[in-house]
């Protein structure tokens, strides 16, 4: 079963068909209500909808995920019935299982409810028609354009009496991505230094993105946030919200993190805590809404993406 622990929840939908060919006695039969089973299309809605709700009970290495919403609708046409089904949650894994097997069970139980009047009957053309949710809604640069800096606010890694650890994870994170880390330097956790350092980084070098750790917590030395927010334009509140709701699911002290993120200029600034576990957290909750926000900054158009991704 793979690891879904470091994803984050977001709404996900699928739609499914699949297609029962039936032979048109069957079918005239079926409209006029003289199967001997009864009319096998409410029998097989309910079907479908329990088999969403039961799919990780069918197929092994689905995970059990909390449906929101399934639906299973069908067009009676010449030469069968075509099955479309809907499955909506909000979680951290899609639900095109779901869709899929509900459409594949209520094909299974209109086969069930004719077969014995029709030897004809085929099920074919099961298959996911769409999807939605997770890192598909984000828009994306290609990452060899993104331009971006690493800056470690740490007096005792900077005077060298500890290892930096955590820098060094989020520049492998961001390489990782072929995203380039054209600046990497760990500074004391100094006001005045902080603030020095990402003018020169948005102003001059004009980078992408600037991550910081440490610095973010409620120690006398933790200058980190009030530097960061003398200096930006505009705050993005969300991402910070977003990096203590995430840690605070699997640390509760996560809650004394005083993260922040906002924008000077073009660039986009944020700063994570100071553990490697805190930056592992930080990274998770705001990849990849990081770089969907970049696009946005450069003036990305939503709707014009969407459209450009369907061609």
């Amino acid at each position: 079963m793979r690891d879904i622990s470091d994803k984050t929840s977001t709404q996900r939908t699928a739609v499914a068909t699949a297609t029962i060919a039936l032979s048109a006695e069957t079918l005239k039969r079926l409209k006029s209500g003289d199967l001997p089973k009864g009319d096998p299309l409410p029998i097989a809605r309910v079907a479908a909808i329990q088999a969403a709700k039961q799919t990780s009970a069918i197929i092994p290495y689905c995970h059990p995920v909390p449906v929101d919403f399934a639906d299973c609708q069908f067009e009676v046409h010449e030469t069968g019935i075509t099955i479309t089904t809907v499955v909506k949650a909000i979680y951290k894994t899609g639900v095109e299982m779901e869709a899929l097997t509900a459409a594949s069970v209520a094909a299974l139980t209109i086969y069930d409810m004719v077969k014995m009047v029709d030897d004809s009957a085929e099920i074919s053309g099961v298959r996911l028609i769409k999807k939605t949710g997770g890192k598909s809604e984000f828009l994306r640069l290609p990452p060899d354009r993104i331009r971006t800096a690493v800056v470690v606010l740490s007096d005792s890694r900077s005077s060298g009496k500890k290892e930096d650890r955590s820098g060094k994870l989020i520049k492998d994170r961001l390489v990782e991505r072929d995203i380039s880390v054209e600046d990497f330097r760990v500074i004391p956790d100094d006001h005045e230094r902080i603030v020095e350092t990402l003018k020169h980084l948005a102003d001059e070098l004009k980078v992408d993105l600037v991550v910081t750790t440490g610095g973010t917590g409620v120690g006398s030395r933790d200058n980190t946030p009030e530097a960061i927010s003398e200096i930006i334009d505009r705050e993005i509140p969300g991402l910070s919200e977003a990096i203590r709701l995430y840690g605070f699911e699997r640390n509760p002290l996560s809650m004394l993190s005083r993260s922040v993120a906002g924008t000077r200029g073009k660039t986009l600034i944020i700063s994570f805590p100071g553990s490697v576990s805190g930056v592992e957290d930080a990274m998770n909750a705001t990849m990849p809404a990081l770089l969907h926000a970049i696009a946005m900054i450069r003036g990305a158009d939503h709707d014009a993406e969407r459209e450009a991704e369907k061609r």
